[in-house]
């Protein structure tokens, strides 16, 4: 690996399997108003575009302005209240982290879930205080797609964006990537929608799954075009 580089990851369906809790949060609100709960398979798909999307699945997409709001409160406190239950880091994203460490690159976390949910998950997860940054949707005025996160990122590892890689299950992701000037990888195993296609994205590296990360970041020069 490159010891000047620096990867920064999408949480989310990328580094961590959070779509059980977020699906059983949803569908516990399903239930109370009168509803039938939603099949995961169903839902897994939707994680990643956020709560609003989730709820509309769930709701419908003619809700107006205010219902919605008052569902995403509901939601996000369901959610909360069953945080960690199932969540898990993917498979292989462990041993991928530990390489990263042991070869002293720096890594962190930009997300769009708010910090008040971001920081207990990681603790949960047992990654509280692993990141050198994390960055989370309320952290700066925008939000992915809009570059600044990932740039303030970098900013606080003290790399420049250029000599980064961010990696994302969701066109936002890249986007946002792209516009920071880093190289963008595209995480094929994270929640992505079947009429979707992460090759559509335009992202310098697709990978199929995390252990193909771990062969990516350790194969030779893999990082020289960021580094």
């Amino acid at each position: 690996m490159k010891r000047h580089a620096a990867i920064l990851f999408d949480l989310d369906g990328t580094l961590a399997d959070t779509a059980p809790d977020l699906a059983a949060a949803l569908n516990q609100m399903l239930v109370e108003d009168g509803r039938a709960p939603l099949p995961f398979a169903q839902l897994r798909p939707w994680v990643s575009w956020g709560a609003m999307r989730l709820i509309r699945v769930g709701y419908g997409e003619q809700l107006e302005a205010a219902t919605l709001q008052v569902l995403r409160g509901r939601f996000l406190a369901c959610y909360e209240a069953g945080l960690c239950r199932d969540s898990r880091l993917f498979p292989g994203i462990p041993e991928v982290l530990t390489a990263l460490e042991d070869a002293g690159v720096p890594w962190g976390i930009v997300t769009n879930k708010p910090g008040w949910l971001t920081e207990p998950l990681l603790g949960a997860l047992g990654l509280g205080g692993r990141a050198a940054t994390v960055i989370s949707g309320d952290t700066l005025p925008y939000a992915k797609p809009h570059p600044l996160p990932l740039l303030h990122a970098a900013r606080e590892l003290a790399v420049a964006a250029t000599h980064c890689a961010y990696v994302g299950d969701n066109i936002r992701d890249i986007e946002a990537g792209r516009a920071a000037g880093m190289h963008t990888v595209a995480a094929a195993w994270g929640y992505i929608p079947a009429d979707d296609d992460p090759a559509a994205w335009q992202a310098d590296t697709l990978l199929a799954d995390p252990r193909a990360l771990g062969a990516w970041l350790a194969a030779p020069g893999a990082l020289a075009g960021v580094a």
